[in-house]
């Protein structure tokens, strides 16, 4: 497949798992559900350090359970993203540590980013949580078009477990990739916890 055809096909799947998205009803009862399969999973419980994403607009929300993560003992971490385009990961000890941001995303505060103890590189994961706008249960994924997580899974250890949530709603038959793409290790929905076939 041609990366244009791969292109127009990934845009055809983006704006139909959206409109899915958008219309998915009960979405905090079902994203509680789903955060709570992913934090009783054993790869959760044997890891150490922790990314989370924090929720926008119509993904699995995950914000209700951050503040249960943190009193876990683990070292929870969050993304955000910088101005070059990229996501930098930031150690979260609290919720007071996060701020509304120019989109109204959840993100850690300005002043705090640059602390060195702040800090943390994606070699430092031993858990990822990822997000996405649609899958399918091979792992495939497809964001928005950014590219922000393939360059941040790209750099992960290879043992370390990349977990995506997503509604039932978002998962098709087949999503298109091109050589860069990652795939997932699982995908956990309000009804499955999906065994995916990982990086190769």
């Amino acid at each position: 497949m041609s990366t244009d055809t791969i292109r127009e096909r990934k845009d055809a799947l983006r704006k139909q798992a959206h409109a899915n998205r958008n219309a998915q009803e009960n979405k905090d009862e079902l994203s509680r559900r789903i955060v709570g399969a992913f934090m009783a999973l054993p790869e959760y419980a044997q890891a150490s350090t922790v990314m989370f994403y924090i929720d926008v607009r119509s993904e699995v929300r995950t914000r209700h359970d951050l503040e249960l993560a943190l009193q876990s003992g683990k070292t929870i971490v969050v993304p955000w993203c910088n101005e070059a385009g990229e996501l930098e990961m930031f150690r979260l000890a609290s919720m007071d540590e996060l701020e509304l941001g120019m989109y109204r995303i959840l993100e850690p505060r300005t002043e705090l980013r640059g602390l060195p103890e702040k800090q943390v590189q994606a070699t430092d994961l031993d858990l990822i949580m990822v997000p996405g706008v649609g899958f399918d249960r091979r792992g495939a994924r497809m964001g928005h078009g950014k590219g922000y997580y393939d360059k941040l899974l790209q750099h992960a250890r290879p043992d370390t477990p990349l977990i995506a949530l997503a509604f039932e709603c978002q998962l098709f038959d087949e999503i298109p990739v091109a050589d860069h793409d990652v795939f997932m290790d699982k995908i956990i929905t309000e009804d499955h916890v999906y065994t995916c076939r990982g990086r190769v």
